[in-house]
């Protein structure tokens, strides 16, 4: 069974849509969870008639809503839609097969993006691999949580999502995850992100590099790297720390240059007043 986590936050307008999404996918052995993380919109009124659990939680974040929901779940692979977001058909049949064919625990696929009705065309930088894609995943987030299909044993060895995070989340979540397991691509398009929302969460926070640093940091600190992986993930330190940290000089930002510095000092990184980012031999 696949459990379906669908999360919502105020957004009525768009929680019919995507439940119907789930509803009317051709795979039949799924329950499906809506949580809703504090919603004052009565978006209940709009999905009251469907046979799916709908649960109500004090506003706490994506990453609470996401675990809520994989807490309550009972099905033995899990699966996430933001609310946002359209699953196209046969995205989850397809996904189950490929992944009991060719022996993955997690799968993701690939995307249509979609702006104020437009849509967009993905950039080189957004390409998506299958494997060990632990070094892909650096840069940025590749895998979106609306396309992923993972074994629910997956989150016994990498933990559930990090509620400490306001953003970058599935950033954190995909580094812990690709750096222990393999992860298939299914390349075809099978869901739709909808993007252009005034309230979308990615444009609620400055600078948003300084959470991917963060999680750089604790994936480094962990100790479950290979030495490639570790040479990577310092190198992508370095790049996002040095950006960073400049950026927050220019803006005049010098207690977030601090933070930052404070964050690194756990994995024995330095940063120097004339050169921004530097390396200290214990890390390296």
């Amino acid at each position: 069974m696949v459990s379906v986590i669908i999360t919502t936050y105020n957004r009525r307008v768009f929680l019919k849509a995507a439940l119907l999404s789930v509803i009317n996918q051709d795979y039949q052995d799924k329950e499906i969870i809506v949580v809703d993380d504090g919603s004052d919109d009565d978006s209940y009124e709009e999905i009251r008639e469907f046979p799916i659990r709908y649960v109500w939680k004090k506003n706490g974040g994506i990453s609470s809503a996401r675990n809520c929901g994989i807490e309550l779940s009972k099905g033995d692979y899990i699966s996430f839609l933001d609310v946002d977001d359209l699953w196209l058909k046969g995205k989850l049949s397809k996904q189950m097969e490929l992944m009991e064919r060719y022996d993955y625990l997690i799968s993701y696929t690939d995307e249509i993006w979609m702006r104020n009705g437009k849509r967009l065309n993905q950039k080189l930088r957004h390409k998506k691999y299958t494997g060990h894609i632990f070094e892909r995943c650096l840069p940025l987030c590749i895998i979106s949580p609306s396309s992923v299909v993972i074994k629910r044993d997956v989150f016994d060895s990498v933990g559930l999502f990090d509620e400490s995070m306001p953003v970058c989340e599935d950033y954190d979540m995909w580094l812990r995850t690709t750096a222990r397991y393999p992860v298939l691509f299914v390349d075809v398009p099978l869901i739709i992100k909808q993007g252009g929302h005034a309230d979308q969460l990615s444009k609620s926070v400055e600078a948003m590099d300084r959470f991917r640093i963060e999680s750089i940091a604790k994936v480094i600190k962990s100790g479950i790297l290979t030495d490639e992986m570790k040479k990577a993930a310092i190198e992508e330190l370095n790049k996002k720390t040095n950006i960073y940290i400049n950026g927050a000089k220019k803006r005049g930002k010098t207690e977030e240059v601090q933070a930052v510095i404070e964050l690194l000092k756990d994995i024995n990184y330095q940063c120097f007043d004339d050169c921004p980012v530097a390396l200290s031999q214990n890390l390296v």
